[in-house]
């Protein structure tokens, strides 16, 4: 059994839509056993097989959304972030065609969500709050899309993104000194 954080590594997909860029994501199944319902980016553990944290983004993203690896033009790696369940995730930003026929694995996901940029900067998109995990305060992360809230680990990778994006400096796993006034279990 592995002690460390288990490597993995998701893609953030990027394409052309309309003339704007959007970014899409994933709702996983329901009858999943970790992170079901979630809205996610596609992505997964590393395999022996994988050479590299690209490798293992581009694997899953075919496996869950069937775009081809070899369509995904790689733009970049932002910087590694650590789950909560042990999880040491590389996100890698990622662009393939606009209109590209995608082929959703629905025993994995229930369906996508295309998102242009432009829609984090609305007011009412963004909110944080402060939980705490391991006697650590942090700050949680969330965004709105209609119905959809993207949070947890996705929406801090999200948030990454966009602060790269804005220009403007990455506060890392954003702990706190002091205790919050409540607890997160992830069962909740």
């Amino acid at each position: 059994m592995q002690s460390g954080p288990v490597p993995a590594a998701v893609l953030l997909p990027l394409f052309l839509k309309d003339g704007e860029f959007h970014l899409l994501f994933t709702k996983r199944t329901s009858h999943l056993t970790h992170h079901s319902g979630e809205i996610s980016f596609p992505g997964g553990v590393c395999e022996a097989e994988d050479r590299d944290s690209a490798a293992t983004a581009l694997r899953e993203t075919w496996e869950e959304i069937g775009i081809l690896p070899s369509d995904v033009e790689v733009l970049g790696e932002l910087d590694d972030c650590h789950s909560i369940h042990n999880y040491r995730v590389t996100p890698l930003v990622g662009m393939f065609p606009a209109d590209y026929p995608l082929t959703v694995n629905d025993s994995e996901i229930e369906r996508i969500i295309e998102v242009p940029l432009s829609h984090f900067a609305k007011p009412g998109v963004y909110r944080t709050e402060d939980w705490q995990w391991q006697g650590k305060r942090r700050a949680m992360h969330f965004y709105m899309h209609g119905e959809d809230e993207i949070w947890g680990l996705t929406a801090r990778i999200l948030k990454q993104f966009l602060d790269v994006l804005r220009g403007e400096e990455d506060v890392r796993e954003e702990e706190f000194s002091e205790p919050a006034d409540f607890d997160y279990s992830p069962n909740d």
